[in-house]
């Protein structure tokens, strides 16, 4: 599969597993069984590369212009934040889990660019796990079970911004949003990028939805979550109009062009269905069952 203007997720000049240096080892204490003193480990940690590279976080943001953010090696803690069924329920998991790896405590893991985070996740499961991720799928051509296997480290690296929008009418604001140009209305959108809080938010709209039976709205609550303008106008209610109005072309356009703009990791990987000989491509699913696919 061709992927232009990207970079191999696990590559580096180091050649780790994760693409960034090793840091310094971090010594952790904890108390002895006794009480009476303390046990020294040495506790790993690594540079994690941001897709972001820090371009589009605000000033006052501790990833502001930074190319890496550096975590601590998965522990039998974070197993257990994986493993909590009441952080699962309420949707907390993937949250915990970034505090708990992160080493700069005034990152808010929700403030994180999605990408950025898919990022971390990656690398927290290579290094706990391995790069190796299996998981059985049920083919989309003959609905069989079948193996996939996608090795992590191959991943590719989308840096986003303006200059990875080619073939699209794309604008960078330089204040964190991007202006697109809509060819069938002729509208004007402004995007910003999503961050952990938006994902937390869209994902609580449709478990609402869903309890009251009032069907799916995946793509609408997406586009009305990045949208921030429409033909200059920043109004929810023109934004809510727009979304529900939007020829159809158009919305494919603009979310094909934020794909673009968003700095990501490529999360789509070649399927070959083991029963039918069908071939396609299938995204890597980023949840708490990421670490122990089914």
């Amino acid at each position: 599969m061709s992927r232009n203007n990207m970079d191999r997720f696990g590559s580096g000049e180091d050649n780790t597993p994760t693409g960034g240096a090793e840091a310094p080892i971090t010594n952790v204490t904890t108390p002895t069984q006794d009480g009476g003193g303390t046990l020294a480990f040495s506790v790993p940690t690594q540079h994690v590369e941001l897709p972001s590279k820090g371009r589009f976080y605000s000033e006052t943001h501790a990833l502001h212009q930074k190319d890496v953010v550096e975590i601590k090696y998965m522990t039998a803690k974070e197993e257990d934040i994986l493993t909590s069924p009441s952080l699962l329920k309420k949707g907390l998991t993937i949250d915990r889990l970034l505090k708990s790896l992160i080493l700069d405590k005034s990152i808010n893991p929700q403030s994180l660019l999605t990408g950025d985070r898919n990022a971390i996740i990656i690398a927290a499961r290579t290094t706990g796990y391995g790069a190796e991720y299996q998981a059985k799928i049920n083919c989309p051509n003959c609905f069989e079970n079948t193996d996939w296997q996608v090795d992590l480290d191959e991943l590719t690296i989308n840096p986003g911004g303006e200059e990875d929008s080619k073939g699209y009418d794309v604008t960078d604001n330089n204040d964190g949003t991007f202006s697109i140009k809509l060819p069938k209305s002729g509208v004007s959108v402004g995007v910003k990028l999503l961050t952990g809080k938006d994902e937390t938010d869209m994902n609580t709209v449709r478990e609402k939805r869903k309890k009251r039976k009032l069907g799916e709205n995946f793509l609408t609550e997406q586009l009305k979550t990045m949208i921030v303008s429409v033909n200059g106008s920043a109004k929810y209610t023109d934004i809510e109009s727009f979304v529900d109005f939007v020829p159809a072309f158009d919305s494919k356009y603009l979310r094909n062009a934020y794909s673009k703009v968003m700095p990501n990791v490529d999360m789509k990987h070649d399927f070959t269905c083991e029963h039918c000989d069908h071939e396609g491509i299938l995204e890597v699913p980023l949840t708490a069952e990421f670490f122990w696919p089914k």
